[in-house]
């Protein structure tokens, strides 16, 4: 196998592959720094200031309403003065935010004359140092920069990494830094200590600290540290949403990165299974409507199995796992198995299906109720309930009913609903791939026949639909379709 090291150095060769810069952290604990500036610009870099402890001071003879506000709410120093360079004196770092190129240009030659490291916001230019978009979950950081680049795409991924990490991570880094010496004293052997910290990190302990449970976390670290015992195993039931990677949940997106194992279903996208941790196992169990691979009851004896086993799962469904997610056998099989679990809600595809159609699904004076159905129960012989709750007003969203749309149009028209009643059907919710139709309970029919709609599909019946943006939408029955049905 070729040397890693050696295809890496042969990369950094390229001008293009190394940084300009060098990442560092400044120690500004108590140390002055100094931003010299009146308007918004300056309140920014007080902002960011204030999310350390250095000592901040203004130096501006006026400043604006903004800039004030900043100044009284993180505590800094106001001199209200033209900038001198004796302002600079024990300044452990100077940004300048004048707003003026000539200016600024004064201030950063000031500063460097004086050995101080200094910032010309927006002038790169003129800079010393880049400040990077922050991540603050103190003690840990993460910052950003594209060295002036591009500030927009610090944003962005400033926003991904956001969302990786939970607000306590700060608080379970502060946890691990109680257990430090403690953990270096009774193991003594490097691998088994570094397999404390891996467990300390991803396990029990950060799952209770991560839902509150302080004292928990606490009581766990200290087992864990006591008897190393193999860790229980867990299982979360997560949601996986209608699909689009942006609409998972935060905690989904963090379970996935800590779990050992990942049973997906076959309506969960590749690339949100991706998300998952690289060296995480990740088992099918598929079940499509008329192709059900894995039995139920498998997918509930693996679950348990995997738990019993110290491993960490996520069981990821799409949609909610609580709504026609079968979620009720599967934490019925792991309390029966001794297994921890907990359930994470997901965007379900009604929900999904609405605000890309902008169905409003309770609407005043016309939808007070709102029902979820599965167009299974359409095959039986009397009229599902939920075909009377449409009946006094309320919309009706259908999971899983393009094989049963007629059934569902025939006994809600029989029973009473009229012909004219709209309907919407939104096919793959929320994928790239998604399409809308409109029409009538009448022309509801059509849609079992039209093998064309093959994705998943969610129908919506009631008279909200009628106030939905469809103006885009498909006819669910086209002229030709409907003469076919017609005859």
């Amino acid at each position: 196998m070729a040397d890693s090291r050696g295809d890496i150095a042969k990369t950094l060769k390229k001008p293009e592959a190394r940084l300009d810069v060098f990442p560092a952290f400044m120690k500004v604990a108590g140390r002055k720094v100094l931003v010299v500036g009146h308007g918004g610009e300056a309140a920014a870099k007080v902002r960011l200031l204030g999310e350390t402890n250095a000592r901040i001071v203004v130096v501006a003879k006026e400043i604006e309403p903004e800039l004030a506000k900043a100044v009284a709410l993180f505590e800094a120093e106001l001199i209200a003065e033209d900038f001198r360079k004796e302002h600079l004196s024990d300044a452990a770092l100077v940004f300048s935010a004048r707003e003026d190129w000539d200016l600024d240009k004064a201030v950063v030659e000031a500063a460097r004359a004086a050995g101080i490291p200094v910032n010309a916001v927006d002038k790169p230019e003129l800079c010393d140092f880049y400040t990077g978009a922050l991540v603050n979950r103190a003690p840990i950081a993460v910052a950003i920069t594209s060295t002036g680049v591009g500030p927009v795409l610090s944003r962005h991924i400033r926003a991904r990494i956001e969302a990786m990490l939970p607000r306590a991570t700060g608080e379970l880094a502060r946890l691990a830094e109680n257990f430090r010496d403690a953990a270096t004293k009774v193991i003594v052997d490097g691998a088994l200590r570094r397999n404390f910290w891996a467990r300390f990190f991803s396990g029990s302990v950060a799952a209770n600290l991560y839902a509150g449970k302080t004292d928990k976390a606490r009581s766990e670290a200290q087992r864990l540290l006591n008897s190393m015992a193999e860790e229980p195993g867990f299982v979360w039931l997560v949601g996986a949403g209608p699909g689009a990677e942006d609409l998972l949940t935060l905690r989904a997106q963090r379970l996935l990165q800590e779990a050992d194992v990942i049973v997906h279903d076959a309506l969960v996208p590749a690339d949100v299974v991706a998300m998952g941790r690289r060296d995480a196992e990740r088992i099918h169990v598929g079940k499509r409507k008329g192709a059900h691979s894995v039995p139920q009851s498998e997918i509930c004896e693996l679950l348990v199995e995997l738990g019993q086993k110290g491993l960490k799962v996520v069981r990821l469904k799409a949609g909610d796992p609580m709504i026609f997610g079968r979620a009720a056998e599967e934490m019925e099989a792991l309390r029966e198995g001794g297994v921890g679990f907990e359930i994470v809600p997901g965007v379900t595809a009604a929900f999904a299906a609405a605000a890309s159609a902008q169905i409003p699904l309770t609407l005043r004076g016309v939808a007070s109720n709102l029902v979820f159905a599965t167009g299974h129960n359409a095959r039986s012989e009397t009229l599902p309930d939920w075909a009377g709750l449409a009946l006094k007003g309320a919309t009706v969203a259908v999971y899983m009913g393009r094989t049963v749309a007629a059934s569902v149009a025939d006994r809600m028209i029989n029973a009473g609903l009229i012909p004219e009643t709209p309907v919407a059907v939104i096919e793959n919710a929320a994928h790239p791939e998604e399409r809308q139709f409109a029409g009538t309970l009448s022309e509801l029919a059509v849609l079992s026949n039209r093998a064309e709609i093959n994705g998943p599909v969610l129908i919506v019946i009631g008279e909200a639909v009628g106030h939905a943006a469809l103006n885009n939408a498909e006819p669910l029955a086209p002229i030709e379709a409907a003469r076919a049905a017609v005859a």
